[in-house]
């Protein structure tokens, strides 16, 4: 079914094919700069840089990490936020032949050590905030050369000044230590042009980690290809050109953040507009004063919005596509959020769209004229998407469940150093093609629109039946006093596991046995009996994952721990 395609008749004014350059990244964003130099490409609170000045500052960047020894082949440590230091350091790399290893820059000692060991870092980049954090990390795990860069170096004044005299007083100094490298003085030096290198467009140009919520982080190896094809992707689908603009929320140590908020904007010739760190007073606040044309979040983002003062009052008439993804997206937060928009004059859809890591990011998404209820929509020019029955390679029948997979130029090299994990990912059909095994369980229609139930392994087994957790959120978060909803399988002797849920209500004052039972019956009234929630347990707030996921592991996690803790006290 797949071979045939049935997406392309929505596809609109986006290529069924589009041809890539076989270049590096470095060689990708230079080829866009030359078109349009003067056009913006990043804004940072108002201090903007040109494509002309991005490229001048990566050519410099390149010239300083290969003065401090940085060769085509060796792996750099970034550990920014989204900032113009982070992004600059990412592409001068890639010109050097050189691997950026990315990682969160609020990772803890023990990780950081980890993430520098399995990478084989020679140098690190990260924020003189995080200094004693990487001092800790390498001495377990030692690198040559620390470069450490501060924001205000980046900021106009006077935020520049504004941000030293409060936030940056909180900032604890820098002792001498050798292998310490200052980002400014470093960019403002004279050095040689580094002599060309072999990278080609098939080769590893960055390690990105999944999220480990099922062990130890893998490192996902992504080619250039894999970044250009996805960027050029994306920019084709949302029609992005030199005027327009996206914010950059998501975090750049994560393929939505890297592969679409700023690769995919650049590839387009875009201006990307970096948000260091995410709150919705501050999302909101720039939305009215820089008026982007895209935003891309995931759900707790959209949820946030909906419930900001600043976002009610916005105009938001310049904003010609909203995405979501990374996380399912609760009905009444989308109806929600366009209803606003509405009432602003933005005649938009909150578009899903579907992806992971292991392909970049995104690699499919709802059509901007052909919307579907529940769907996560039709795959991105040149990639293929099926549902195998699970377990198997075999394509399941429309509409019957099964896992999806996906092939195309996106798709990973493999996961760093595990061949094993590799071969159980990435696995050659019956058609020649590698196929990428995703987890996520689907199914597709006739039309070639995807439905997304859930992860495999985030599968309950309740009394011998199958729980989807997503779909009792759903339900849960249909009912008017609900916020927000997780839902996790809990041991349980007699049934395997129990279904609990994890409710945050929008007037705490409600919570208690009464409520309890109201959402229970609610849940009665939609879903079968095994899929109803057994306990439900209020809280003032849900964890999150860095990138604003709900965590539901961790959840999981503390219920284990209560039960072990419950059976030790009672033996």
């Amino acid at each position: 079914m797949y071979e045939q395609k049935p997406w392309l008749k929505f596809y609109g004014h986006v290529p069924e094919h589009i041809d890539y350059p076989r270049v590096t990244l470095y060689q990708a964003l230079r080829a866009t700069a030359e078109k349009n130099p003067a056009a913006i490409a990043t804004d940072f609170f108002g201090r903007t840089a040109s494509y002309g000045e991005l490229m001048a500052s990566i050519d410099q960047c390149a010239r300083a990490l290969y003065a401090l020894g940085l060769r085509a082949g060796d792996r750099i440590t970034i550990s920014m936020p989204t900032s113009p230091q982070g992004i600059v350091c990412f592409y001068a790399a890639n010109k050097l032949g050189a691997i950026s290893s990315m990682i969160h820059p609020l990772s803890p000692a023990k990780e950081v050590a980890f993430y520098l060991k399995v990478s084989r870092s020679r140098m690190a980049l990260t924020l003189d905030a995080f200094y004693p954090v990487f001092a800790e990390a390498m001495r377990e795990q030692q690198i040559e050369t620390l470069i450490l860069a501060r924001i205000p170096d980046e900021l106009p004044f006077p935020m520049n000044l504004l941000f030293s005299l409060t936030k940056g007083r909180k900032i604890k100094k820098v002792p001498p230590d050798k292998r310490v490298r200052w980002w400014k003085p470093l960019m403002a030096g004279a050095y040689s042009e580094p002599p060309p290198n072999d990278m080609k467009t098939d080769d590893l140009a960055a390690i990105l980690y999944s999220g480990g919520t099922t062990g130890t982080p893998k490192g996902i190896m992504l080619s250039n290809m894999n970044f250009i094809s996805q960027g050029m992707m994306s920019a084709a689908w949302g029609k992005i050109g030199d005027a327009d603009s996206m914010l950059a929320i998501l975090p750049i140590f994560h393929g939505f953040g890297l592969g679409v908020c700023i690769n995919a904007v650049l590839m387009g010739g875009g201006k990307s507009i970096l948000v260091p760190t995410f709150t919705a007073e501050t999302v909101a606040k720039l939305i009215r004063k820089k008026r982007p044309s895209f935003i891309v979040g995931v759900p707790t983002l959209y949820e946030a919005l909906t419930r900001n003062p600043d976002f009610l009052k916005a105009d938001l008439r310049c904003l010609r596509g909203a995405f979501c993804g990374a996380d399912r997206l609760p009905r009444a937060v989308k109806e929600a959020f366009e209803e606003i928009c509405r009432r602003s004059g933005a005649d938009i859809k909150l578009l899903e769209g579907y992806g992971l890591t292991e392909a970049v990011t995104a690699i499919m998404c709802m059509p901007v004229t052909g919307y579907r209820e529940g769907s996560i929509g039709i795959p991105f020019s040149d990639m293929l998407a099926k549902v195998v029955k699970i377990g198997t390679t075999d394509e399941a029948a429309l509409g019957e469940e099964g896992e999806i997979c996906v092939s195309g130029p996106a798709v990973m090299l493999g996961y760093l150093d595990q061949p094993e994990e590799t071969a159980a990912t990435l696995k050659r059909h019956a058609d020649g093609r590698v196929w990428l095994h995703t987890g996520d369980i689907a199914t597709m229609d006739a039309d070639g629109y995807f439905y997304f139930k859930l992860r495999l392994k985030r599968m309950i087994k309740s009394s011998g039946m199958n729980v989807y957790p997503s779909q009792v959120e759903e339900v849960l978060c249909r009912h008017p006093e609900v916020q927000q909803a997780c839902v996790i399988g809990v041991p349980d002797q007699a049934q395997v596991e129990r279904v609990k849920a994890f409710v945050v209500l929008r007037d705490p004052a409600l919570r208690g046995p009464e409520m309890e039972e109201k959402l229970i019956a609610h849940c009665r009234e939609h879903l079968i009996k095994w899929s109803c929630p057994r306990e439900i347990e209020f809280r003032c707030e849900l964890p999150c994952t860095r990138i604003g996921k709900i965590d539901f592991k961790k959840l999981t996690d503390e219920e284990i721990a209560k039960i072990k803790a419950c059976k030790e006290k009672q033996a």
